[in-house]
């Protein structure tokens, strides 16, 4: 009988363990940080358990209302939202909440404040929700300096700025990704556990992928680097295989393949879009965190995309993510564009 096996099964390192040893590394630590996560983690079993029997509790379809994006809302989403709002307030531990389906930002009772921002999308890619493709939860955790004198100028710091990002995706498994500055972890919800297991530990993404993620339906639309990276994947001129076209419209399942396997995840500014359609504080800085932890890249079509420093708190972007390589070569195409277009 093989007993180191055996051995190995039955040491789990949850995500609250792994929390914790992270920690204890942190010796001036008091636990704030940890508290919050969990508080996170019970937002995520929460929705996953919705997710899965939304269409037996009714929770499928529209609720009615639209959103501050001008989408019409899901009932999950509400439902979703109303979740995290309610596990990040009763923490204790958060001053100052940013949701993408709230208009304004929620200030957080001054009796239960703590000391950090928590900017999220509750259920993203939820147009998604009824033909059973994978959707998520993303969010990012700032420092706020005085919590007790919180204002919105607090919350929009650059990304350079964050102490975690993660995203949770319900799927055929639900998987937690989480980043606390030191490499990106993946952990999968054993349901019979209720707990998140590690099962993807010190995610690194390949330096070159062969894979590429983007709408092709805007390509009408797409400035000329764009165009030239995509009839690069295509066509290469190299002599090496094209890339494979994968784009699933859930950025939280195209972001997660990315990471895994490596390529490329494109959501250009275009003509209809020129200010590009990701959010910023809930989308785009999150997912580059990941992205740059696990030793990949993220860029703007012009910057460093964790440089940015957001003006409003639903502020969009272009971002460009995923394997070294490739983003180099976007940079390369935009660094051309550049030069040509001021000669």
């Amino acid at each position: 009988m093989d007993h180191t096996a055996e051995a190995h099964q039955t040491d789990l390192m949850t995500i609250t363990r792994h929390v914790l040893n992270e920690q204890s590394r942190n010796p001036e630590s008091r636990g704030d940080f940890t508290i919050l996560l969990s508080h996170i983690v019970l937002g995520c079993k929460f929705v996953a358990s919705a997710v899965n029997k939304a269409g037996l509790a009714k929770l499928i379809g529209l609720a009615g209302e639209t959103n501050v994006q001008g989408e019409e809302q899901k009932k999950l989403d509400v439902l979703s939202n109303e979740v995290f709002v309610k596990a990040l307030v009763s923490s204790g531990r958060t001053c100052v909440l940013v949701s993408e389906e709230d208009e304004e930002a929620t200030f957080v009772d001054p009796a239960l404040r703590g000391k950090y921002c928590v900017c999220f999308d509750p259920l993203d890619g939820s147009s998604n929700i009824d033909c059973g493709v994978s959707i998520g939860t993303i969010f990012g955790i700032y420092m706020i300096k005085d919590k007790d004198n919180v204002t919105l100028e607090d919350v929009l710091q650059p990304g350079t700025n964050m102490l975690a990002a993660g995203y949770c995706m319900y799927g055929s498994s639900c998987t937690l990704v989480l980043s606390t500055g030191s490499g990106v972890n993946g952990f999968t919800l054993d349901p019979s556990l209720g707990e998140f297991i590690l099962t993807h530990p010190d995610i690194k993404i390949p330096k070159k992928g062969k894979i590429y993620s983007v709408n092709e339906g805007n390509a009408k639309n797409w400035d000329a680097a764009v165009a030239k990276f995509v009839e690069k994947c295509k066509y290469p001129k190299d002599g090496s295989p094209p890339k494979s076209l994968r784009y699933i419209g859930s950025m939280v399942a195209d972001v997660h393949r990315t990471l895994l396997y490596g390529g490329v995840f494109l959501y250009p500014a275009d003509k209809k879009s020129p200010n590009g359609k990701l959010r910023v504080l809930y989308e785009v800085f999150p997912m580059s965190f990941l992205m740059e932890q696990a030793g990949g890249q993220s860029f703007t079509g012009k910057e460093r995309a964790l440089d940015l420093v957001p003006t409003t708190i639903h502020e969009r972007s272009p971002v460009f993510l995923g394997s070294y390589d490739d983003v180099e070569e976007i940079k390369a195409l935009y660094a051309e564009l550049a030069k040509t277009s001021s000669a």
